[in-house]
């Protein structure tokens, strides 16, 4: 078998090319299967390279499967190296429109995001976490192997002890339960707290896992419209008493979609509502960092009694080292860390240590502060361009990642957002969050994303044409 020299190109890890110039000599059939491959001297004085990078690029091969070794006989090109010439690629997932659009929404992507949840990557403080991460991974305290701790990395729920006491919330850490993320930190205390056949009351609207999420649960759910104002009180009573559901899920500060925050007053109503009527509520306080004067949370008001609090870093931090917690009565914080080691939940404690020195070191404090001030110029300028388009806002903007807006009479959210697609921008119609017709002539925008020139143009096209059409 002849194997010819590379021309290496600088600037390109020669690893990198060796494996690249033996995968094409492979994969085009010059290289038999079967065929044995010289030695590692001989490939070592063909290529003109150490030992150490040949047995570097021989050992990826072999992970790619186009190389066999054997012991003291050598390198092999794989038998089975063989691919199908073409393959029809079948997307499983559901073809509807809200599904479609909801994909693009939590998923990373190059296009145009002024619907999406998450911040842009350049708005996330990357040299601090890739500085978190490297002091962790050369820590001896990292444990390689083994399970985290079934509750928690204890420095961490110390430190959230201490942010939640600067919140108003006082409690001991062994209520502080870490999860690996919000959504599946809500997915088992809603094991724990309801059971099939049970009602459960959501905003309207509301983030749209949370429809998904309890449909998974077999509850029966109820809803009631979130507005500036609160609610109804008078139609939320009539609710809690005719449904009597046994769990209230909620955002209190900086809800998603609506970006509304409850006031004291708003607050109070609620909760001697829920208690009266034996609603116990979820708190799920993801985006309450990027209030910049938060009022008081709901569990801070009313205790773990009455509340059961959910949070978490993937917005301000970043969504793939995401670290949720829970904070319980003390009953229901010892079932939930039993179910995480029942399901395999336990948290990675890599990514433990890593919120945990963000955290205890400042950097975490200081990124907030820039997010929470940057966040409110970029909506200011982002309602000012809505209100330019025809958009209406029922909610005011009182900052974090959301602007809520209805569109202009005769426009549907859904079709725009549709047509929207094949200009590879991703927009969030009211729809996705909630099955009210009243919300299909509203909008969800993220102000990271919708603070840009492109995403202005693109937007105020589409929606020239589509009050056209409404018109004719």
């Amino acid at each position: 078998m002849f194997v010819s020299a590379i021309d290496f190109q600088d600037g390109i890890p020669k690893v990198q090319q060796i494996v690249e110039a033996f995968s094409q000599a492979i994969e085009n059939g010059e290289w038999a299967p079967g065929s044995k491959l010289p030695s590692v001297r001989e490939l070592t004085q063909t290529l003109g390279v150490s030992k150490f990078t040949l047995n570097e690029a021989l050992d990826r091969l072999r992970g790619r499967n186009l190389l066999t070794s054997s012991q003291g006989r050598g390198y092999f090109v794989a038998m089975d190296t063989a691919r199908p010439a073409s393959v029809t690629w079948v997307d499983l997932l559901p073809q509807d429109l809200l599904s479609v659009l909801r994909r693009p929404l939590v998923t990373a992507s190059g296009e145009l995001r002024p619907g999406g949840g998450h911040l842009p990557e350049e708005w996330l403080n990357g040299d601090a976490i890739r500085q978190a991460m490297r002091s962790v991974v050369r820590a001896p305290s990292l444990r390689i192997a083994g399970l985290g701790t079934p509750a928690g990395l204890l420095p961490l729920r110390q430190a959230l002890q201490q942010k939640l006491h600067a919140e108003g919330l006082s409690v001991p850490v062994e209520q502080i339960i870490t999860t690996p993320n919000t959504v599946q930190g809500l997915d088992m205390l809603m094991r724990l707290l309801a059971r099939p056949g049970d009602t459960v009351l959501l905003d309207a609207p509301c983030y749209f896992n949370f429809h998904a999420n309890l449909a998974l649960h077999g509850v029966k759910v109820v809803t009631i419209q979130r507005r500036p104002d609160g609610f109804d009180f008078s139609a939320l009573e009539h609710l809690l008493a005719e449904h009597r559901p046994s769990l209230y899920l909620t955002t209190s500060v900086l809800h998603n979609p609506t970006g509304h925050s409850f006031s004291p007053s708003q607050a109070f109503r609620l909760l001697q509502l829920t208690q009266q009527y034996h609603c116990h509520i979820v708190e799920d306080d993801l985006y309450g960092d990027l209030h910049p004067n938060p009022p008081p949370r709901l569990a801070a008001l009313a205790g773990l009694d009455q509340v059961t609090y959910l949070s978490g870093f993937s917005k301000i931090l970043s969504a793939n080292t995401r670290v949720s917690y829970v904070v319980a009565a003390p009953q229901l914080a010892a079932n939930l860390t039993n179910m995480k080691l029942m399901s395999g939940g336990v948290t990675s404690e890599l990514f433990e240590q890593i919120v945990y020195r963000m955290l205890s070191e400042g950097s975490y404090t200081k990124h907030r502060k820039r997010m929470v001030q940057r966040l409110m110029e970029a909506g200011g300028r982002v309602e000012q361009w809505l209100k330019r388009c025809g958009c209406e806002q029922p909610m005011a903007y009182e900052g974090g990642m959301f602007i809520w807006a209805r569109l202009p009479p005769g426009v549907d959210g859904e079709l725009l957002a549709q047509e929207a697609l094949k200009r590879s921008m991703v927009l969030a119609p009211g729809a996705l969050f909630g099955y009210d017709p009243a919300h299909r002539d509203s909008m969800r925008f993220n102000v990271a994303h919708s603070d840009e020139p492109r995403v202005q143009r693109v937007f105020e096209a589409l929606l020239l044409r589509a009050v056209g059409q409404a018109r004719g």
